[in-house]
This record gives structure tokens, sequence and C-alpha cells, in this order.
């Protein structure tokens, strides 16, 4: 199939991306959320990034609902912990994520990496470190998965959080290395268990090289990206430009990325498609694909991943700023951009209240030239309900609002 030569239009471009992310279609038509559309959510956005932040559900489970809408976070834990349903697994891919375990062999090269001293150095090697990683392996093995919490510290007084106690860091260098898995997060606390315990007989660990992993992530990043540069493709497979340029330029030239012009907010750029989702291209172009969705995204969001598309194709910038100091935050601790259709129209900084079942919009604001109009409200009005069900919160609260009018709209909505 040949691609027409013309200029991608921007709506176009925007409902590709928007198409390859599941964001697409309305929420009132939502897919059943069995394990299966959980599964297959992952397996489409490649992996999903792990937070600890949690002023509502964390990260990873909002994600998932921004996605399918309201649903069970404990079958997305079965599917990543429990022994019979696992089809996910914790490791390093955009971060800390959750990765489909038919992609294990792809995380056996990074594992190689940290054997051999990545991220490390020789700390492994010394005669001290080697006793700890012994002994922690010996517990585990006698006594099972064990937490960090697990093992007893009578040493110095540690600094921040970052000073680990020996026998964490032997847990984490086991973990990176790939001799123990997570089996479990009671808690949010890490269970450590050896990896031939928790790894299912039926995944494929066949060695790849350093090479094919990278041209792996970047198809994938291709897939779920929809359209975007190289260096966002890189981005979205969180790897270094030197090590994805020269695969990406091999990819373009065997014909399984496709160079397409784009309209951007800049003007006309060069951007990849992956050959796969041709047909997807020209559906976006002749405009069948029509987003409908309004819904909240987390800040760690893979809509974000390829770094700057945002600003070049929604003339929006994502911003986290719950590590930037309090006077210098200009939207809130951990605002969550609000998706309206084909728009990214506003953002607001949640926090819920989980005795009181309320959810504060500490701030609630609307991009510049953003009208309030009845079709936007109504919209997130309705997201807001199932967001609002999703956390079991009954009661919202609007600190402040820009326009301060949106805010008392959306209360009357509500």
């Amino acid at each position: 199939m040949s691609l027409d030569a013309s200029p991608l239009a921007l709506a176009a471009v925007r409902a590709l991306a928007l198409e390859a992310q599941r964001l697409t279609t309305p929420l009132t038509t939502r897919r059943p959320t069995d394990l299966n559309a959980i599964y297959e959510t992952v397996e489409q956005l490649g992996c999903v990034q792990i937070d600890t932040l949690q002023m509502v559900h964390r990260s990873q489970y909002l994600v998932l609902w921004s996605r399918l809408g309201r649903y069970d976070p404990a079958d997305f834990d079965r599917l990543i912990y429990g022994p019979a349903e696992r089809r996910l697994f914790e490791y390093w891919q955009h971060a800390a994520s959750i990765i489909p375990l038919k992609h294990y062999r792809y995380s056996l090269p990074v594992m190689a990496r940290y054997a051999n001293g990545h991220g490390w150095g020789d700390w492994s090697h010394r005669p001290a470190n080697r006793q700890v990683i012994e002994h922690v392996s010996a517990r585990i093995q006698a006594e099972g998965g064990l937490r960090a919490s697990d093992f007893a510290y009578d040493g110095p007084k540690r600094g921040p959080w970052w000073d680990w106690k020996p026998t964490k860091a032997a847990l984490e260098y086991l973990f990176d290395t790939g001799a123990v898995m997570i089996a479990d997060r009671p808690g949010f606390q890490r269970v450590y268990e050896l990896r031939e315990r928790v790894l299912p007989e039926w995944v494929d660990t066949a060695p790849v090289t350093h090479e094919e992993m990278v041209s792996f992530r970047l198809e994938q990043a291709a897939r779920a990206a929809g359209i975007a540069t190289g260096g966002q493709l890189a981005a979205y497979a969180y790897l270094k430009r030197g090590e994805s340029t020269p695969v990406l330029r091999e990819l373009v030239a065997e014909g399984v990325l496709i160079e397409v012009p784009a309209e951007t907010l800049d003007g006309v750029a060069p951007m990849l498609v992956h050959r796969d989702a041709l047909s997807l291209v020209e559906r976006a172009r002749d405009g069948a694909i029509r987003p409908a969705r309004t819904t909240f995204l987390s800040p760690f969001d893979s809509l974000f991943w390829t770094t700057g598309r945002d600003e070049m194709i929604w003339g929006f910038r994502q911003r986290l700023e719950a590590y930037t100091p309090a006077p210098k935050r200009i939207w809130g601790y951990f605002c969550l951009p609000i998706l309206h259709r084909d728009r990214l129209v506003g953002r607001f900084d949640p926090k819920l209240e989980r005795k009181t079942g309320t959810l504060r919009l500490k701030a609630l604001h609307l991009e510049p030239g953003v009208a309030p109009d009845d079709e936007l409200v109504s919209g997130v009005a309705e997201a807001m309900r199932d967001f609002l069900a999703f956390h079991d919160a009954r009661d919202v609260v609007v600190e402040r609002s820009e326009p301060s009018g949106f805010g008392e709209r959306l209360l009357a909505a509500l």
C-alpha cells in the first residue's frame, strides 16, 4: 500500500496519535474492562510507567483508567502478581515499568548490562557486598519472597531515601540483573522472589542482541505513538540518540518505518509511521478517525513520552511540578492534563481525601483560548463522574479555577 504524498493535516496527525494510544473512543462506548482488555491496552502501549505519587490513584492505574474508564485496579494487579493470571511483569523500560511477559526476552540485554557493571560499577565485586548478595539470595531461596523490610539493619543512621541499607542494595542488584523478580506488592512494598519461581514456563527466554532489542523497542514505539519524529520515537522507547539513530536509519531503509510529511503548529515536518499502520494513516487522512473521548491523563502518561510532540501538534506543554519548589509552580503539584476530543484543553491539580471521599481540585485551568462552552463542560463532567467512581469518591471541591466560571459550571453539571 502506498501513501498519499501530500502532507497529513494537523487534525489527522492528532487523530492518528490518539488512536494509537487508544484515546479516541467515547467514554460511553467503552469496552468491557476484563483482564484481556487491560492486558491488550498495556501491550498496545508497550509498557506502563510505575510511579509512587498517590494524590489520587497511582499513575499506573490512572493510565488504564484514561483508556478504559472505571475498572478494578485489583484486576491489573492480578495480571502482574497473580500466579495464575500473570501476563505482565515489573522491570526497567520507560523507567520502572509494567511490561508484557511475552516481551520478556527483550529485557535480557538490559539485565546483562547490569550484570556487567552498568550502573553498579565494581560494587558487586567487593567482598563485603558479595557476602550481602549471597546472604540475601540464600534467605530468599530458603524462605521465599521477601521485602526489604524483612532484613534487619543495625548499622549507622542512613541519610536520604536513596541511601539504601546494604540488603536493599543487594535486592535491587539482584532485580536489575534478573536473578529475582517482583512477585507481589502488598502496601506497594516490593516482594523479591527468585526468577524461576515467578517467571511462567511459557515465557520465551531466547537471547537477543542489544541491537535487536533496540530495533524491537523502536518498532514498538512507532506502533504505540502512531506518528512521531525519529527523536520522539527514541524518547518513547527510552533509548539514547546514539544507540537509536543508526537503527532508525536501518528501519527506514528497510521500509519498516515510513516517512510522511505532517502538519504541525510550526509548519510541515517529516515524521515516521510504522508500515503496519498505513491503513490507519489513510483512515486518519480521510477523516474516518474521529476522537470523541474526554478524559484525564497522568503526568506520566505514555501520550507524553514522545518528547516535544505535545507542543508540536497540540501547543500544550506537559509538566510535572511535584519536584518543583511550591513558590515556583505554575499549575500545581500533580496536575492531570484534560483531553477533550482531539485537544488538550486544560489541567487540574487533584488531591483525594480518602477518609471523607472528597476529591479536592486545588487548581483547575483551561488553556489560553479554550472556551468553556456547554459541550466542553458536559464532556469534562461526564469524565469527572467516572473518575469519582473510580476513586470511590462522592464529592468534588474546586478551590481555584481559571477562568473562574469554569469551575462553577463544572460543579453545576455534576
